[in-house]
Parts: structure tokens; C-alpha cells; sequence
């Protein structure tokens, strides 16, 4: 998988994206930045440096209604403090959003022009109807995944306009560029080196991912809105683990033996949770133990690792 919604691949770097990346969310700014001795292909979480800024209650509330930012200052100041902490060689960053603000999907078309100037109306047409919001407003982006002569199969990425432009405009007004915006699944996907099937979920306050993923195949892809209701919630991601575990056995003929899994809770917690004794939980990604100046908390950190491993 790589870069979606990509103004300047590389962020001016030739070979990838920006060198370091932000992924923003409602308990704060999590950033990470690969040394400048770091080569390609040594990525790692524990090989990243990072830096943790929490936001305070209320200040950010991801969803398809704007606004997202309620206290744009304060998000602002915290991508600020974060990076800087770091102090990154380049000024373009990869920017992390929220699996609930982007919409991801596999369409197939027959064919698709070679030229983006030319594939982004057609893509923007085909997801006219599958969004619950102005898709001629939105940001839309794609990439290829398998091409022949009679078909072609690609990742699209849509998400509002006015949402992309808030987020855009925190980076910015913290004195960086965004050089590239990634769903935090999606992102979290390039931390996964094998070519084998994986069963992954991410879970976030608000939000559920699964994903599938066998090859450089995405065989599902699916965000669900959480309930804040703890009964309610528990229920949702059960239902979410199963749905995917069955749509992995039906597609790939086996029942999945492991998931491997992003999120706020402990992994401990997160397999008694959803009460599947044949499901392995695994970290998606381990967790450092300390960053370049302050404590980490029990966060995720698929995604910071998934878009540096994409890194110039």
C-alpha cells in the first residue's frame, strides 16, 4: 500500500514520503521521525524516535461533520510541541487521520486513463453514490493495485473537503507541511511485512478498522462506528471481529489463527474482550518505552511506524 492523499510525494525527498509523520487523534498527537542515519528497509517502532502531546478533553471529535477541530489552537500547539521535539529534517510531514474520516474502498473498473489528471473524475463519478457527503467537494485520491488488458482494480480513498482543509490547516499552522494524509489503517497496513493472509483490527474511542490483507491484495477493508454505551460497545466489536474472521475463512478457505492488533487497550485486554480462544492476538506494532523527552502512553503506534516505513 502507499501514500493516498499525496501533494508532494516525499514531502521534496526523492523515493517516499516525508522522513516524518503525525498521527492525530482525540487523546492527542503522537509523532515519529526516522534518524537521519536510518537506511530504507530498517524500519522498526523501537528505530523511530517519538514524541506524545495529549490534547485536552473535547478538542478534537473526529467525524464526516465538520468541524473536527473544536480547539483548532490547541491542536495546532500540540503538533507543534510534538515535532518539535523531534526536530525533523524536513518540514513536510505525513499526516494520520482518524479510520472515521475517510472513506477506503477496492473498486474495479474495465480500464482506467494512465494520467491521475485524467483517473480522478472517473474515480470521483464511480463514488458518487457510496458516500454520505459532496463528493465533487471531497479530496478523493487512488492507487492501482493490479492492472491487465480487460480490468483493472484500484485502492480509492475519499474524505469531506471542509475536513481535509481543517487537519491541513492545523499542520500548517504549526509550521509544517502536509506532504501526505493517510487513514491510520491504511497507514498502519506498510508496518506489516508478509506476504502472507493477515486478519488485522484497530481500534480507536470511536471507531473499529478490519482489514484483510493476503499479498498486496486488500481483500477487506471495513470501519465501523463504536457505541460509547461499554455494553453496547463490546457487543459491536465482537460482531466486528466475527464478521471479518468469517469473511476471511470464506475467501481464503481457513479459519484465521491470528489478528494482529492496533489500539488504546493492552492486547491482554483486547483478546478477553472479544472471547475468541481460537483468535491469537498479537501487537500489530510493539510499543516503545519511552519517547525523545516525555513518557508514551498505552496508545497505538501502527500507524506513525506504517507511514515511515514508506519513508524517503
Amino acid at each position: 500500500m502507499s501514500s493516498i492523499f499525496s501533494k508532494n510525494p516525499g514531502g521534496g525527498q526523492a523515493g517516499g514520503r516525508p522522513p516524518a509523520a503525525i498521527e492525530i487523534s482525540p487523546e492527542g498527537v503522537l509523532a515519529a521521525s526516522r534518524p537521519a542515519s536510518r537506511k530504507r528497509g530498517t524500519e522498526s517502532a523501537h528505530g523511530n524516535l517519538h514524541a506524545f502531546v495529549p490534547l485536552p478533553p473535547g478538542a478534537l471529535v473526529p467525524g464526516i461533520e465538520e468541524p473536527n477541530l473544536r480547539e483548532p489552537e490547541a491542536v495546532a500547539a500540540a503538533i507543534r510541541s510534538a515535532l518539535d521535539e523531534l526536530s525533523p529534517r524536513s518540514s513536510a510531514v505525513t499526516a494520520v487521520l482518524p479510520d472515521t474520516l475517510i472513506r477506503v474502498f477496492v473498486l474495479d473498473f474495465d480500464s482506467l486513463p494512465g494520467k491521475p489528471a485524467e483517473a480522478i473524475p472517473v474515480v470521483r463519478f464511480r463514488m458518487r453514490k457510496m458516500v454520505p457527503f459532496d463528493v465533487e467537494r471531497a479530496g478523493v485520491s487512488y492507487q492501482v493495485l493490479a492492472q491487465s488488458e480487460t480490468e483493472c482494480s484500484v485502492l480509492a480513498a475519499v474524505i469531506p473537503g471542509p475536513i481535509l482543509d481543517e487537519y491541513e490547516s492545523a499542520v500548517r499552522a504549526a509550521g509544517y507541511e502536509p506532504g501526505a494524509v493517510l487513514p491510520s489503517s491504511l497507514a498502519a497496513l506498510e508496518a506489516l511485512d508478509s506476504m502472507e493472509a493477515i486478519l488485522a483490527a484497530n481500534l480507536s474511542a470511536y471507531a473499529i478498522t478490519t482489514t484483510i490483507v493476503t499479498g498486496q491484495k486488500l481483500l477487506l477493508y471495513r470501519t465501523l462506528d463504536l457505541p460509547q454505551d461499554p455494553g453496547r460497545r463490546i457487543a459491536e466489536i465482537q460482531r466486528s471481529i466475527a464478521v471479518a474472521a468469517a469473511y476471511f475463512e470464506d475467501k481464503l478457505g481457513a479459519r484465521p489463527r491470528r489478528l494482529y492488533y492496533a489500539g488504546a487497550l493492552p492486547p491482554g485486554e483486547f483478546a478477553n474482550s472479544i472471547a475468541d480462544p481460537e483468535l491469537s492476538v498479537v501487537e500489530w506494532v510493539s510499543r516503545p518505552e519511552e519517547g525523545a523527552m516525555t513518557a508514551l502512553p498505552q496508545i497505538s503506534f501502527a500507524g506513525v511506524a506504517g507511514a515511515l516505513a514508506g519513508a524517503s
